[in-house]
């Protein structure tokens, strides 16, 4: 399993450079994303756009994942829910997920999305596939 927790474990990835978010773990089994909200990430009525929510839990999920493999295994998204409890539409988003169960070819996980004020903007469940080796 990986034992590195910081943010430089990982190369980034396109999305993460073209949304502006920051991976970081500092324990296993748990991985966040933050993003500081603009106007790239605004839907029409000028909050952030559900896709974008949906694009941070799912880092901050495969970076958790990632965690409790091995270096030679990945991992892919299988299937995810969110729950909009509130609209965010300025300042900072953070994803935090952990690992619920880690089975032999599947990690089940929760996260919880944050405002900068710590106001709870969503919730989610996932399920992701462990692949390679």
């Amino acid at each position: 399993m990986s034992d590195e927790a910081d943010s430089t474990s990982a190369p980034s990835f396109p999305l993460q450079e073209y949304l502006g978010m920051e991976l970081s773990s500092t324990e296993m089994g748990a991985g966040t994303a933050t993003l500081h909200l603009d106007d790239q990430h605004a839907n029409p009525n000028g909050v952030a756009h559900g896709a974008v929510l949906f694009a941070l839990v799912d880092t901050a999920m495969g970076k958790a994942t990632m965690s409790v493999i091995d270096d030679n295994l990945y991992c892919a998204s299988v299937e995810l829910s969110l729950r909009f409890i509130r609209p965010a539409s300025e300042g900072e988003l953070i994803a935090e997920a952990t690992v619920v169960k880690r089975g032999r070819s599947i990690v089940h996980l929760e996260a919880r999305v944050h405002d900068g004020d710590d106001r709870l903007v969503a919730t989610s469940s996932g399920t992701f596939a462990i692949l390679g080796g």
